[in-house]
């Protein structure tokens, strides 16, 4: 027996559960959040001690409350996001029940909607929405056997350099989070090893226009998909030290090491692709492709913006460039710590209906699943490049709960009682 009905069920209270609830309630759809620890979560928990928005105040927002405190341009820590996410709960009078986990959500057969297992009880809903993330489970190779004397962690782990053994670091992937990381290491003054695959380099700002604002006025935020080829492309973009361009040539003639992907372990070394001049190369071709993109907005809509050459030059290729090293012993460079900063995978374990593709990502269409009454929202793509991002995710929430309001107009709907229904 279920203990209470409720028409919709959000699971999970970040960024996209709390902008799913506002567009609920607009809809005046009765619904709960269900949350298994506290508010935004991940941005306490899975971040580390430094972190700050990859993008200005004025833009990773709801379009309902601006950062307290902050100018726009600034780039808000962790903490002030967390603080932000509390506020727009109250200001929306979000029904968050925290410390609530969802274990299990079934189709009730016998009344055609959901019931919905959690550790407060079971419930009873006609819509879920999984507003989860994209953060979920932390994955990185098995590359390096878990018996060998070195110290391995996934980014979600880091915090800061003390938390590292005495000694050099490798750190594994150069999307943001690998990015600002080594730089941080690279600054305690630790000798920094990046293995680094294919990534989009952008600029940070350019022509005095933050790349968020290029990446609107060119378009980009709405591409509905990846372009072919580039699923597993990173994204190395940072708002540290007040947002500065991430430059891999920078960062090795300031003392770090690149490398290329990592590849294997065998007999105390790693070894890796010769594919460093490549990857370094995709980064810089996209960088320029921006500026030229931006360029090309300039003169075309005749908007008045600075020049900026600055941004055109480039650092000469470091050793390590030009002289890629193909294995690592780590008794010989005293690599005492890994830091594999290689992403995540969904997690929809506790979800008992929809369908999903062969690495776990749910078959749906702008967040509408193939099963009706089931909902997702704050996954990447979902229905835009913008759809993981704070303000994107706001913009996906008001279509899915616009989708939730036709679905139940329909099932209010009843046909006007025939002439024979009428005389019977």
């Amino acid at each position: 027996m279920a203990k209470y009905k409720i028409d919709t069920v959000v699971v999970g209270s970040g960024q996209a559960g709390i902008a799913m609830s506002e567009h609920l309630s607009t809809q005046g759809i009765d619904h709960i959040i269900f949350e298994r620890d506290r508010i935004a979560e991940r941005w306490r928990t899975n971040r580390w001690d430094s972190l700050v928005a990859n993008g200005p105040a004025w833009h990773d927002r709801f379009p309902g409350l601006e950062f307290k405190g902050y100018s726009g341009e600034e780039f808000v820590p962790k903490e002030a996001v967390v603080k932000y996410f509390e506020d727009y709960v109250k200001q929306v009078s979000a029904p968050v029940h925290c410390g609530v986990e969802v274990i299990r959500v079934s189709r009730n057969f016998d009344q055609g909607d959901f019931d919905v297992e959690t550790s407060q009880g079971t419930y009873r809903a006609r819509h879920i929405v999984a507003a989860t993330g994209a953060f979920q489970t932390p994955v990185f190779p098995k590359i390096v056997p878990d018996g060998v004397d070195i110290q391995q962690m996934h980014s979600a782990s880091y915090r800061n350099p003390s938390q590292l053994r005495d000694g050099n670091v490798l750190v594994v992937g150069a999307g943001s989070s690998g990015a600002q990381i080594s730089q941080e290491l690279m600054e305690s003054g630790r000798n920094v090893y990046l293995s680094i695959s294919p990534h989009d380099r952008p600029p940070r700002r350019y022509r005095g226009r933050d790349n968020v604002w290029w990446l609107g006025v060119l378009g980009k935020w709405e591409m509905p998909t990846p372009k072919p080829g580039t699923e597993h492309v990173t994204f190395a973009v940072s708002g540290k030290d007040g947002g500065k361009t991430v430059d891999f040539r920078r960062y090795a003639h300031s003392g770090m090491t690149l490398l290329g992907m990592t590849k294997s372990y065998q007999n105390g070394k790693l070894f890796f692709n010769d594919d460093l001049q490549e990857n370094i190369s995709y980064g810089d071709r996209n960088y320029f492709s921006v500026l030229q993109e931006a360029d090309e907005y300039v003169q075309r809509t005749r908007v008045n913006l600075p020049e900026d050459p600055e941004a055109r030059k480039t650092w000469p290729d470091p050793h390590c460039l030009t002289h890629p090293i193909k294995e690592l012993s780590f008794e010989n460079e005293n690599i005492t710590s890994i830091i594999w900063a290689t992403g995540y995978k969904l997690d929809f374990k506790w979800l008992k209906i929809g369908e999903f593709d062969e690495r776990g990502r749910p078959l749906h269409s702008r967040g509408i699943s193939t099963e009706a009454g089931l909902y997702f929202i704050g996954l990447p793509w979902l229905s835009r490049r913008g759809s993981s991002f704070i303000w994107g995710v706001w913009h996906d929430a008001k279509f899915i709960a616009e989708q939730i309001a036709i679905q139940r107009a329909y099932l209010r709907y009843l046909p006007p009682q025939s002439e024979t229904q009428i005389q019977g």
